[in-house]
């Protein structure tokens, strides 16, 4: 029976591990030139990159994932570069090296991990803006720095990661600027306990910041990003009321990390309202199952970290495997059951302790831009939502609007256009819908299409 694996991530990786196990040799399609997703890439083997000190005490942890996918390599049949851009029953729609093929599939586990998610505000699309995974995918896959000097803003655990692996690669931190407070953090504490290891990695992360002079700051009002031609300043609202200006080249901007679920949905997956991330999230039982032969896995079902990543695809991969009739370890599979749920508790801790800024995005001013792919602003969403002809929901306001019809299919701006739509509605951003997914899923260039089945 044939099992894909979309991606190469941590749950990916491990799913593929527990079906090689099993006697089967599953297909991995993975986006990526190489394993690992976001947060365990693998630089390219010509960069010589200092991985030990880049990733300090989680480079063990990237090694023996690293370390146990090349032990079953040869038993999978890998296939990097490889976009899947549509979900039909029982077939993929694959781009690779130029050209579309279709992968059949009985089981499907989807392992599509999460991208950023970020909060526009006045000057985002300044040349020197970048969102906190760009800025790691730029030191990670390319070596570079993003800038001379970069201030690391937003609300996301990640901005102290980020910041200390820009600090230990010889680069210049200005300052951590995290929107939430203190006392939402420590109101969150009991949840973040779930996980004290986890919570011990962060209070060091900011330990090993101050200790080297970077300011880190809780409750920063975030204003604007100011700069002619490109970044020079990231402005913030003072105590007083006025303005503080953080001279700086670069900023890496992030508000924590959204599911990619565009091919879980294609696939089949229910959705629901997520009332603490402000987001729509696939339905899915304890081992990953969202429709018959589908599994979800990884941040692409549900933020959990890299630990709670590897749990989950090698559970979702006993999910399949048990439904197709082989006998599999259930002492293993409940204690994979009890990792999960106590990592994605500890990630719903962490979506309390640092809050998506709803109430600054719904109040965007109206010339800030929301839609970089198609120039949409802030204003255009409110005046569409105003018009009688044009019912308060999002994906008609994309219609009118263009507003999520560009590359990035809404990825970026969605979360920001509920909550505006909401606002100028006042309606809860739950009854506003969604921006539902639709294929292709990324951009294919027309001439890959010449000879597709």
């Amino acid at each position: 029976m044939s099992v894909v694996v979309i991606g190469g991530g941590p749950a990916g990786m491990r799913a593929a591990e527990a079906l090689v196990a099993a006697g089967l040799r599953p297909l991995l399609l993975d986006e990526a030139p190489r394993t690992g997703g976001q947060g365990y890439r693998k630089p390219h083997p010509a960069l010589a990159l200092d991985m030990p000190r880049l990733l300090g005490g989680q480079h063990g942890e990237h090694e023996r994932l690293h370390a146990a996918f090349a032990a079953i390599a040869g038993r999978v049949d890998h296939r990097p570069g490889a976009l899947v851009f549509a979900v039909e029953p029982g077939r993929l729609h694959v781009l690779r090296e130029g050209r579309v093929e279709v992968a059949a599939y009985e089981r499907l586990i989807v392992a599509s991990g999460a991208t950023d998610r970020v909060a526009p505000m006045p000057g985002w699309t300044l040349p020197g803006v970048f969102t906190l995974g760009g800025a790691q995918l730029a030191l990670k896959d390319q070596g570079c720095l993003i800038g001379p000097r970069v201030a690391f803003a937003g609300s996301s655990p990640l901005l102290l990661l980020a910041a200390a692996q820009y600090r230990r690669m010889g680069g210049t931190v200005v300052g951590v600027f995290d929107e939430t407070s203190l006392p939402r953090k420590i109101a969150a504490a009991p949840k973040l306990a779930r996980s004290p290891g986890t919570l011990a990695l962060g209070l060091s992360l900011s330990h090993e910041l101050r200790r080297a002079g970077v300011p880190v700051r809780l409750g920063a009002r975030l204003l604007r990003i100011d700069g002619e031609r490109r970044v020079e300043a990231l402005i913030l609202r003072d105590r007083a009321g006025g303005e503080e200006r953080i001279a700086c080249d670069a900023v890496a901007l992030g508000h924590g990390l959204k599911p990619e679920t565009q091919l879980a949905e294609l696939a089949g997956a229910r959705f629901a309202f997520d009332a603490t991330t402000r987001l729509w999230a696939p339905v899915f039982d304890a081992d990953g199952r969202a429709a018959p032969g589908l599994y979800l896995a990884g941040d692409g079902a549900a933020i959990g970290g890299a630990q709670a990543a590897q749990a989950s695809g090698a559970l979702a991969a006993l999910a399949a495997l048990k439904d197709m009739g082989q006998a599999v370890d259930e002492a293993r599979a409940d204690e994979l059951r009890r990792t999960v749920a106590r990592l994605r508790a500890f990630q719903r801790g962490i979506a309390e302790a640092f809050a998506w800024p709803a109430a600054r995005v719904g109040a965007l001013p109206d010339d800030c831009m929301l839609c970089r792919c198609e120039n949409v602003t802030a204003g255009d969403i409110r005046a569409a939502v105003a018009s009688e002809l044009i019912p308060a929901e999002v994906n008609r306001v994309k219609a009118i609007t263009r507003c999520g019809m560009g590359r990035c299919q809404g990825r970026f701006c969605g979360p920001a256009l509920q909550e505006i739509v909401a606002a100028a509605s006042g309606r809860p951003v739950a009854e506003v819908g969604r921006l539902r997914g639709q294929a292709p899923v990324k951009p294919i260039p027309l001439s890959s299409a010449e000879g597709a089945p």
